[in-house]
């Protein structure tokens, strides 16, 4: 790279209003994150309404805000990358608007970047990637593995048929009464608990990477009826700790599984759900086992945030990918090579 190149970041695909700035797809310059939770916790989910108002008050001021803590002015800037999905069609629009506006006042370039590419190339915040690698994705909407043989290249090797990790935390977590987000409930608990009910994992066929958590979402839900109806009383921390082995036991070993044979030199996590310790601490400790290289981010970069999508569309920048000014949001867009 024969000059330094500089990304504005906005992500808006569900309930932060983020926007950042990186230097080379490698460094954050600045990253400032709007965060909802608190609005939407007396809902117990995400209201795709009140998550759109919300971008439209907090947009300006994050991509101002963005520029001054890396203080740069527009001019400074080589392109503005944005996620153009998948998500809430309503909050995807502000921040491509907001991208687009942006982009066309300033004369620069503007790169659409779809949201799982963001979640893997958070790690190229941290460490270069090493191809081929192979990409564990858990979050509240996706549970996938990916394997990448170079940048922008990406294969779907498995995935969810039907509630992704992060839903089935979700819904756990109401079943159980605790509050909104419920997956770090869960793993809080979890990880408290010296007791876990023993629950089902669905391995599917012998060969699949595919994942199934619905049935052990249900399997939960009987067990908390089962108990009720019978006049007992559940404990928390022991469903909560025996679900989360259920969940953990089968993204780590599908994913050392795919690992070993697809032949990667690295292994990534991305995600929000990556953010859970159990699953942190299950799969550092098989690949370290195995020898092969693992990485996940720090939890402040598995959460939705905007230097993942700088990262992402500094490399799509590189490889001379340009978004058109026509751009509209896809809340159902597949991640699809771009290297090709």
């Amino acid at each position: 790279m024969s000059k330094d190149v500089y990304v504005l970041g906005i992500e808006t695909s569900c309930d932060e209003t983020a926007a950042s700035i990186v230097k080379n797809g490698r460094e954050i310059v600045s990253n400032v994150v709007a965060s909802q939770i608190q609005s939407q916790q007396r809902f117990g989910g995400v209201v795709p309404e009140i998550a759109s108002r919300h971008h439209v008050e907090q947009i300006t001021l994050v991509i101002e805000e963005a520029l001054k803590v890396a203080k740069m002015m527009p001019a400074d800037l080589d392109a503005v990358a944005v996620t153009e999905g998948p998500g809430l069609v309503g909050a995807l629009l502000i921040g491509i608007n907001a991208a687009k506006a942006f982009a066309f006042a300033n004369g620069l370039p503007i790169i659409g970047v779809h949201h799982i590419a963001g979640h893997i190339y958070a790690n190229q915040l941290m460490q270069p990637m090493e191809f081929p690698l192979l990409a564990l994705i858990v979050s509240g909407g996706h549970t996938e593995l990916v394997v990448m043989e170079k940048h922008g290249s990406f294969k779907l090797i498995g995935e969810t048929r039907d509630d992704a990790a992060g839903e089935a935390y979700d819904k756990v977590a109401r079943v159980l009464g605790l509050p909104y987000p419920g997956g770090p409930q869960i793993d809080k608990l979890a990880l408290e608990s010296e007791e876990a009910i023993e629950f089902p994992r669905a391995w599917l066929e012998a060969d699949s990477y595919d994942f199934s958590f619905s049935g052990l979402k249900s399997a939960v839900i009987n067990y908390k009826h089962n108990i009720e109806q019978k006049g007992g009383s559940v404990i928390p921390s022991h469903v909560a700790a025996g679900f989360q082995q259920s969940v953990v036991d089968v993204l780590t070993a599908k994913t050392v599984r795919a690992a070993k044979e697809y032949g990667v030199k690295q292994v990534i996590a991305a995600g929000g759900v990556a953010a859970n310790k159990g699953l942190r601490t299950s799969l550092e400790a098989i690949f370290k086992d195995a020898g092969i290289p693992f990485y996940v981010p720090p939890i402040s970069l598995c959460t939705d945030n905007a230097a993942m999508i700088a990262a992402a569309g500094t490399a799509m920048f590189i490889e001379g990918k340009r978004g058109a000014m026509d751009m509209n949001g896809k809340p159902g867009m597949q991640l699809t090579s771009w290297s090709e």
